[in-house]
């Protein structure tokens, strides 16, 4: 089966469309500092709006614990939608209540309302899969139809992703389906060479995705915090990294694959050593053997990867064809351990060949160092659903709409 699109719902005009979207954006004082999932949502909402069909914008943010929760509103989002499509855009009190029913009796042809959070309601992620169907069923009493748009969500079987697609006709939106064949060119047709940068603090988010890719790529660079566990894994000491102990018979599992399939992992040569995790810490750059022959002995804190690397690294990234990139080199919100996620996100915009940022602290690392969008042949909004997808696991909000 493939993947229903808008075109298989019909005419759309006059009928009330339930969009599905992620605009679980950060915040801060209630500012929004990343609006990259907003913006992701726009040509989905513009499709359907041109269309003459009512709106009914539906997303979460944050985790609030199944009740309403003021510093989690959809408000800030609601905004900027309405900045970014140029047109009012209502937001409705509650998500099924008697606000909600009435902000969607009084919509009109093209226009948007946004719903209030979806996870102040508890059947959003319930467990229990009657409770979830229950909310699932009172959402889907405003809607003629169903398009599901909120990649981000995809690996997760709520009631805005799963039940609700089951309650009424329903479609992936243009953000979904462009997902879709980024992710899919990256696993069944990549052009090589194929590199896949894996950063982030820990190994153990990686190692689906590691497993699945060996076969699949010919390089592997690692940084960030789980390069410390791959040190280990060789015989290295780490000083005070982050490590995960448990993990490091695993990595020696995957080193020995890799050298079997003739896979080049890539690690390290240098590292910026601290003595603290701050942003005013003593730092050195020492080798990645030497972690704890720095001043600071057993107590320094690997935070980035040093210059040689990132040159190096930079240097494979040029030289592919193909490139995924998911986790930063090091703590990137510290301006003197930026270094290295800067140096892989410049080289990823110099590659000749698809480069794609894998979601999460990738796409915000690249845009508070300042590169746009564009710079990229594909930023990712869903972190997590992009790296199950790449494991080879099905996800539970794109099977309903006919992905196998």
């Amino acid at each position: 089966m493939t993947l229903r699109t808008i075109d298989s719902l019909g005419p759309l005009a006059g009928k009330r469309v339930v969009v599905r979207c992620d605009l679980n954006v950060p915040l801060k004082d209630g500012v929004i500092t990343d609006d990259g999932r907003v913006r992701a949502s726009i040509p989905t909402i513009r499709a359907l709006t041109s269309q003459g069909a009512r709106v009914i914008v539906v997303s979460h943010l944050g985790r609030p614990e199944g009740a309403p929760d003021p510093k989690y509103s959809l408000a800030p989002a609601a905004v900027r939608l309405g900045e970014l499509l140029e047109a009012p855009v209502a937001l409705a009190s509650d998500t099924v209540g008697p606000d909600a029913e009435a902000k969607v009796a009084a919509l009109g042809d093209g226009e948007v309302l946004v719903l209030e959070n979806l996870r102040f309601n508890p059947g959003e992620t319930s467990k229990d899969g009657a409770e979830r169907r229950a909310f699932a069923e009172q959402l889907a009493a405003f809607a003629d139809a169903v398009v599901s748009d909120g990649f981000g969500v995809v690996h997760r079987k709520q009631a805005s992703v799963w039940d609700l697609e089951q309650l009424r006709p329903s479609a992936a939106g243009l953000l979904i389906a462009a997902e879709l064949d980024v992710l899919d060119r990256l696993t069944e047709s990549p052009e090589r060479p194929y590199a896949v940068v894996l950063g982030g603090s820990k190994v153990s988010d990686k190692l689906g995705v590691i497993a699945h890719l060996l076969p699949r790529v010919d390089t592997l660079l690692i940084g960030g915090g789980m390069l410390f566990t791959f040190l280990a894994a060789k015989g290295h000491p780490v000083g005070s990294s982050l490590l995960e102990a448990d993990q490091i018979e695993t990595v020696r599992g995957y080193l020995a694959k890799a050298e079997e399939l003739g896979v080049d992992i890539v690690l390290p040569t240098d590292i910026v050593v601290a003595a603290s995790f701050s942003a005013d810490a003593e730092h050195v750059v020492t080798t990645a053997e030497a972690i704890e022959e720095t001043p600071f002995g057993a107590s320094g804190l690997g935070l980035d990867i040093g210059p040689e690397t990132a040159a190096a690294f930079a240097e494979r990234i040029r030289g592919s064809k193909t490139v995924f990139w998911n986790g930063p080199m090091g703590v990137f919100e510290l301006a003197p351990f930026a270094a290295g996620t800067r140096a892989i996100a410049g080289a990823l915009t110099e590659t000749e060949g698809l480069s794609v940022v894998g979601g999460g602290d990738s796409a915000a690392a690249v845009r508070q160092l300042g590169f746009a969008d564009d710079a990229f042949g594909h930023i990712s909004t869903g972190g997590g659903a992009s790296l199950e997808f790449l494991e080879g696991k099905k996800l539970p909000g794109l099977e309903v709409l006919g992905w196998q």
